[in-house]
């Protein structure tokens, strides 16, 4: 069995060959697309160990596959591989392997297909070998698509894709049938918590490294940034609202973006706080002495009384934040480009995700399903008996709360840093529950049809992953989760009872 050119006459195919812990190996040129690095993944949480992640490939979502899971081999498959083969196996997906070796045109007859003789170890399995003239030692062919339908219990794409929106209908189903509120995106500017209403809000986006100042300006206009293909102009809520410039940036600048007489526009505040769903009976209206006023009072619309009254939170009126002369200096050319991008983004139905971080991956939910977000509480009870899964239970404003650790969840190791997790409570049908993440990025309000159906890999994965958000601009993916699926069926009944007992209790 040699590689060598076949005669004319002969018949031969094409092979790509790769090595793997010192092995040679092949695939039919058919099936290659392309040999690319190994690129940057995010991990998709409960997946077989041969699924590395999903990838970015200009702008298209795709899994990285380990061949050293999939053929059951020792060693840490990402910190060897050094190239991913692009291949179409039924569906497009990469291969990472050790190093790509070369193409080969191999003679048909002088491939051996006989089970008997092809050697194959524990974990392999193969279609054929030859022997390599170049390496003189034997090529194995893998079968590449038996070696995925063994890792890989796959489901049917339309099924899932037309799940993809059945959280967030959910999600408001649920809302309607709950106390009557409002939910609000909280602020920090100069120590002072501020808020605006969850529909005026387009994202919640990290401070951009580069941002395009305006000239001649005033202070609270910071400048222009890029945002996803549109111009953005930045305002600082400190000068909008009467406060001194920050003295120094700590890094943990929040943008939020809203829209205002038809033109976008980013607010720059301090720090984001919460998500929260505040009831209608603790929102007042502005006092009538503040509301008369001409100054910074006069851009309030509501103030909205939590914790018993302890903590206020003063709403914010977008309407009333810009002077006409203001929205003037950003200059024309980028108000017109935002509108534009404005109007092309209402005409198409859009989905809001709320985007939470473990690590260096990012996950998202439907904002329709969160209930609120805050920072961890100090003390978390431990009680006895509970499901292992449980950091503890706190008491929320008189209800006790279930809290589960999402690192814990995802077999993840204890995070290190505990001062920017947050506490992401989350409502289903059956469960109200609080999560904790590392931290949370933003909220990201995309188009339908921008939130990708998840790769056709595991029945798990079709069930935890509702889709993926493909930011090409940024690099960055973002798992959209379905909450009913955080925990096992087997976890649910489990919390079930734990939460009948709390109610039996009480």
């Amino acid at each position: 069995m040699r590689d060598q050119p076949a005669p004319a006459d002969a018949a031969s195919r094409h092979f790509l060959t790769f090595r793997l812990d010192g092995s040679l190996y092949a695939l039919p040129s058919e099936h290659v697309l392309e040999v690319i690095h190994v690129p940057a993944v995010a991990r998709v949480p409960h997946s077989p160990a041969a699924l590395l992640g999903v990838a970015n490939l200009r702008g298209k979502v795709m899994p990285l596959v380990g061949l050293r899971g999939l053929l059951r081999s020792h060693g840490d498959s990402a910190a060897i591989a050094t190239k991913a083969i692009v291949l179409d196996a039924g569906q497009r997906l990469a291969l990472a392997v050790d190093s790509v070796d070369s193409l080969v045109a191999v003679a048909e007859d002088t491939i051996e297909t006989r089970e008997s003789e092809l050697s194959a170890r524990e974990g392999e399995v193969l279609s054929g070998a030859f022997r390599s003239a170049r390496h003189d030692e034997v090529a194995k062919i893998l079968a590449i698509e038996r070696l995925l339908a063994a890792a890989f219990t796959q489901q049917p794409r339309a099924k899932r894709q037309s799940r993809v929106g059945a959280v967030a209908a959910e999600g408001k189903g649920r809302s309607a049938a709950s106390v009557p509120s409002k939910m609000l995106v909280t602020f920090e500017v100069a120590q002072q918590e501020f808020a605006l209403e969850l529909e005026s809000v387009q994202e919640i986006l990290p401070a951009p490294a580069a941002v395009t100042v305006v000239p001649r300006a005033e202070t609270l206009v910071l400048g222009v940034t890029s945002l996803r293909d549109r111009l953005l102009p930045l305002l600082s809520l400190r000068g909008l609202l009467g406060f001194p410039p920050a003295p120094v940036s700590d890094g943990r600048e929040k943008i939020v973006v809203t829209n205002v007489g038809g033109a976008q526009v980013g607010l720059v505040a301090d720090r984001a706080r919460t998500i929260l769903a505040a009831a209608d009976s603790s929102i007042d209206s502005l006092p009538p002495v503040l509301a008369a006023r001409t100054g910074g009072e006069s851009r309030l619309k509501a103030i909205y009384r939590g914790d018993g009254g302890r903590r206020l939170v003063s709403i914010l009126n977008p309407e009333q934040l810009f002077r006409e002369d203001v929205m003037r200096r950003l200059g024309e050319g980028a108000q017109n480009e935002t509108r534009q991008a404005a109007a092309s983004s209402m005409r198409r139905a859009e989905q809001t995700f709320l985007v939470f971080r473990l690590g260096k991956d990012e996950f998202g939910l439907p904002i329709d399903v969160v209930d609120e977000v805050g920072e961890v509480p100090p003390k978390i009870a431990r009680l006895p008996k509970t499901p292992k899964f449980l950091e503890g239970v706190v008491n929320l404003r008189g209800d006790v709360l279930p809290v589960v650790d999402q690192r814990r969840r995802f077999d993840m190791p204890a995070a290190e840093g505990l001062e920017r997790r947050r506490l992401v409570v989350v409502r289903t049908d059956r469960h109200r529950a609080g999560l904790i993440v590392d931290g949370v990025s933003d909220v990201l309000r995309v188009p339908k049809d921008a939130v990708e159906a998840p790769p056709d890999l595991t029945e798990q994965i079709a069930r935890l992953v509702r889709g993926v958000i493909n930011l090409d601009e940024s690099q960055r993916i973002v798992l959209v989760l379905d909450p009913k699926e955080l925990l096992t069926p087997a976890e649910q009944e489990r919390l079930d009872a734990f939460q009948r007992a709390s109610r039996d209790d009480a």
